[in-house]
C-alpha cells in the first residue's frame, strides 16, 4: 500500500537530488533536500484539507490528481510563480526575469530581498482568510469547543472574516512596514504592504468564488445523478451513471487544483530564504509537493479523516499560525524551523485529541452542554 501510494515520490525524489548533485554538488543536494523537507512539513495541513476533497472521487481521478495535477503544482507555482514576483517587483519582462534568475543571482537576491513585505503581505492575508472562513463557520465536529463556540456565533455576522482581515492589514501596514527592510535610500514599505495585502484579500475572494462555483456544478450534478437513478428504479430498469459520475468528477477535481494552488504560497516564499537559484527551488519543492499528493491519497484510502475526525481542525490552526507569521515576517525574521515546528506540533495535537476521542468513544463532547444533557436524559 505504501509502495503502491508513494512510488512516484521515491522516483522523483531520487532523479531530483541527482539532477541536484550533477548541477550543484553536494551542497545543492543538500539544498534540495532542505527544501523538500520544508515543503512537506509547511504543506502536511494542505493534504489534510485536500484529503477531504478527494475521498469523495473515483481512484481515477485521484490517479489524475497524481499526474496531471503535479504538473500543475510543480510547474506553476513552484517554477513560475517565483519568477512572476521578480518580473512584478523589478518591472521586468518574463524573459528578462528568467535571464536574471539564472545569471545574476546577486541582483536576483536583492530583488527578492525587496520584494519580501509585498510577498508575506499577499500570501499572509491569503491564508489568514481561510483560517478565518473556518474558525467563523458553524460546524457539527469541534475541537476546541470553549473557542469554536463563540467564534461560530460570530461568524453569523456577514462579511467578518473580511473586515477582521483587512483590520489586521491595517495595523500590520501601521507598526510592521514602516520599518521593515530598510535600507539607505529606500522607501516606506508600508503602502506597498497595504496594496499587496488587498491584493491578497481579492485573490482569495475570486478563488472562493471560483470553488464555490465548482462545488455547486458538482452538487447539481449529483443531484441530476440521484433523481435519475430514482426515476429508473421507479421503471423498473438499470441506468449507466457513469457520465454524470465523470462529470461531477471533472469539477470536483478543478475544485480540488484551484485549493491547491491556494496553499502552495507557504512553500514557495518559505523557499526564498533558503535559496535563490531557481532551479533547485523547482526540484525541491517539486519533490515535496509528490509527498504531499501522495500523502494526500494515503489519508484518502486509509479513511484516516473519518478516524481522526480533529486533524482537519489542526491544519487550519496550523493556516492560521503561518499566515500570522508570513506577516510578522515583515520586519522581524524567524526561523523557517520555527515555522514548519508549529505546523506539525499543531497538527500532531489535533491527532492526539482525535486518538483520545476514538479509544473513549466520546462523540458528545463535541457538543455543548446543554446538548449533552438532553442526550444523556431519559426519554
Amino acid at each position: 500500500m505504501v509502495l503502491k501510494t508513494f512510488g512516484w515520490s521515491f522516483a522523483v525524489t531520487a532523479l531530483g537530488l541527482v539532477a541536484a548533485v550533477l548541477i550543484g554538488g553536494w551542497t545543492a543536494f543538500g539544498i534540495v533536500l532542505i527544501l523538500s523537507i520544508l515543503e512537506i512539513s509547511l504543506s502536511f495541513d494542505n493534504a489534510v484539507v485536500n484529503a477531504g476533497i478527494l475521498k469523495k472521487m473515483s481512484a481515477f481521478w485521484q490517479k489524475i490528481f497524481l499526474t496531471v495535477g503535479i504538473l500543475i503544482a510543480v510547474f506553476g507555482m513552484r517554477l513560475i510563480f517565483p519568477v512572476v514576483i521578480v518580473a512584478i517587483s523589478a518591472s521586468l519582462g518574463p524573459i528578462e526575469a528568467v535571464d536574471l534568475a539564472l545569471n545574476d543571482a546577486d541582483r536576483y537576491q536583492e530583488l527578492v530581498t525587496d520584494a519580501h513585505p509585498s510577498i508575506a503581505a499577499f500570501g499572509g492575508m491569503f491564508l489568514l482568510m481561510i483560517f478565518l472562513d473556518f474558525i467563523f463557520e458553524d460546524r457539527d465536529i469541534k475541537w476546541l469547543g470553549w473557542l469554536e463556540r463563540p467564534l461560530a456565533k460570530l461568524g453569523k455576522v456577514d462579511m467578518l472574516s473580511a473586515c477582521i482581515a483587512l483590520i489586521i492589514l491595517l495595523v500590520t501596514a501601521l507598526f510592521l512596514a514602516p520599518q521593515a527592510h530598510l535600507h539607505a535610500g529606500s522607501a516606506d514599505k508600508a503602502e506597498t504592504v497595504l496594496l499587496s495585502g488587498v491584493a491578497g484579500l481579492i485573490t482569495y475572494l475570486v478563488v472562493g468564488g471560483l470553488s464555490g462555483f465548482f462545488e455547486n456544478r458538482l452538487e447539481e450534478a449529483e443531484e441530476r445523478e440521484h433523481e435519475a437513478e430514482e426515476e429508473a428504479k421507479a421503471k423498473g430498469k438499470q441506468i449507466s451513471a457513469g457520465a454524470m459520475v465523470g462529470k461531477a468528477a471533472f469539477f470536483m477535481f478543478l475544485y480540488l487544483e484551484v485549493l491547491d494552488a491556494s496553499f502552495s504560497f507557504d512553500g514557495v516564499i518559505g523557499a526564498f530564504a533558503i535559496t535563490n537559484d531557481i532551479i533547485l527551488m523547482a526540484l525541491g519543492l517539486g519533490i515535496g509537493a509528490m509527498y504531499v499528493r501522495s500523502l494526500t491519497v494515503y489519508l484518502v484510502r486509509q479513511g484516516t479523516l473519518d478516524d481522526y475526525v480533529y486533524l482537519e481542525h489542526g491544519a487550519h490552526y496550523a493556516i492560521g499560525a503561518l499566515a500570522a507569521i508570513l506577516l510578522i515576517t515583515i520586519r522581524f525574521e524567524v526561523n523557517e524551523i520555527i515555522t514548519g515546528l508549529i505546523g506539525v506540533v499543531l497538527i500532531a495535537w489535533s491527532f492526539w485529541s482525535s486518538v483520545r476521542r476514538n479509544k473513549a468513544g466520546d462523540t458528545t463532547q463535541d457538543k455543548t452542554p446543554a446538548e449533552k444533557a438532553k442526550i444523556s436524559s431519559p426519554v
